[in-house]
């Protein structure tokens, strides 16, 4: 298995990529986000491989972080997703909003990305849920996302104070983005209690 690629970009050619690692080029395929954070050709890059053996071909797929190449294996189990699907949904959204909108059961987010329909999200957010939600998050530690984990914990939250999924969420989403978690909290029971 090709855990990993270290070497020399050299090509990019939307969604693969060449990189030269030993003398040997590499042709990757990575999703959009992956792909929008590339350095300019001849530059050092480091990305996380997935490799896939077919009986008529050897597929490598990279990714900028450990989360994406995580959700991407979860994505390729589920019946009926390819890698091709799968690298759409991470096209459309980061490692991070998947595990939100997983946690959510957010539909409306996954039908965003083209070639997904409602049936689709439905099932992927069914087969996800539990087994997503838990990958850290892409970047832990930059301000969009420490407002994505406040978010999340404070769905959680209200999960633990017994609110169904569907109204957590709700409230989730109709509250601004707050600095603390008990702030988010004290909003979103405000919220729920109109």
């Amino acid at each position: 298995m090709i855990g990993r690629i270290t070497g020399l970009l050299i090509e990019k050619h939307p969604p693969q990529v060449v990189v030269e690692a030993a003398g040997v080029g590499y042709e990757i395929d990575v999703p959009m986000s992956t792909f929008y954070h590339l350095p300019a050709l001849g530059e050092r890059i480091a990305l996380h491989t997935h490799l896939v053996v077919r009986e008529d071909a050897q597929l490598l797929y990279g990714f900028g972080s450990e989360a994406e190449r995580a959700s991407f294996r979860q994505l390729i189990k589920i019946s009926g997703v390819g890698a091709k699907m799968a690298l759409a949904v991470l096209s459309g959204l980061s490692a991070a909003e998947l595990a939100q909108a997983v946690v959510m059961q957010d539909v409306g987010l996954l039908t965003r990305i083209p070639g997904i329909g409602k049936k689709t999200a439905e099932r992927l957010l069914l087969e996800l849920k539990g087994k997503i939600a838990d990958a850290p998050p892409a970047g832990a530690g930059n301000a969009g996302n420490a407002s994505g984990n406040v978010n999340a914990d404070v769905l959680n939250a209200l999960l633990a104070l017994g609110y169904n999924e569907r109204e957590a969420g709700n409230a989730v989403r109709q509250i601004a983005v707050s600095e603390s978690v008990e702030d988010g909290i004290r909003l979103a029971l405000k919220w729920l209690s109109k």
